[in-house]
């Protein structure tokens, strides 16, 4: 009688236990990483930071600068910081966007 009353009690050894425990670890990080990269949104739009958009263009900070200096890159500061809206940057990416030409015989 005592064995038939912990028969369906489940261990942490088994293993359909064992898959809840690590799918519900792999939704806790994933989780995680959507709180880190979440970034409030203006009127809908996403603002990245000089970091980010110098980390995504891989050009460094001071070259964003000169883009700003330049009027190459519209941006917006608030208190010495400065942001991009992800439209504006899309914008300019576009514009300044050259296609291959294609070749006809040796000539392009």
């Amino acid at each position: 009688m005592e064995q038939e009353k912990y028969e369906n009690v489940l261990i942490l050894r088994d293993e359909i236990i064992s898959r809840a425990i690590a799918t519900m670890q792999k939704a806790s990080r994933k989780a995680e990483r959507l709180c880190e990269d979440y970034r409030p949104l203006l009127n809908g739009e996403r603002l990245l930071t000089d970091a980010e958009l110098s980390d995504f263009l891989k050009v460094s900070r001071r070259t964003l600068q000169e883009y700003r200096n330049d009027g190459i890159l519209p941006y917006i500061e608030m208190k010495g910081k400065c942001v991009y809206k992800e439209s504006d940057i899309e914008k300019v990416l576009k514009t300044n966007e050259h296609r291959a030409a294609k070749r006809m015989g040796n000539t392009l």
